[in-house]
């Protein structure tokens, strides 16, 4: 499809991975936009309410965090427990 071009306009052609990068560069762009937008909405919102909701962020973080660590503690504890009754199995 290149050939049918004149040859002015197939220097001006991008090769595939040309064009792949150029539409990588608008994604890129597109998000940063994005990320401005929101960047320039907490920075017109009061203080008080940004820690609000940082504040609320680390509760339900910290929530997580003990789940998870309860969780794994109590992995640990079976996997303790049914050891322990395998040894004793094998030993009588």
């Amino acid at each position: 499809m290149a050939d049918a071009l004149p040859p002015s306009d197939q220097s001006a052609a991008c090769s595939p991975l040309e064009q792949e990068v150029l539409d990588e560069y608008a994604l890129l762009l597109d998000n940063l936009n994005k990320l401005s937008n929101v960047l320039s909405s907490l920075a017109e919102r009061p203080t008080a309410e940004v820690l609000d909701g940082l504040r609320m962020l680390e509760r339900k973080t910290s929530l997580v965090c003990t789940l998870l660590k309860a969780s794994v503690y109590s992995i640990v504890l079976q996997q303790q427990i049914y050891g322990g009754e395998e040894g004793k199995e094998g030993q009588g």
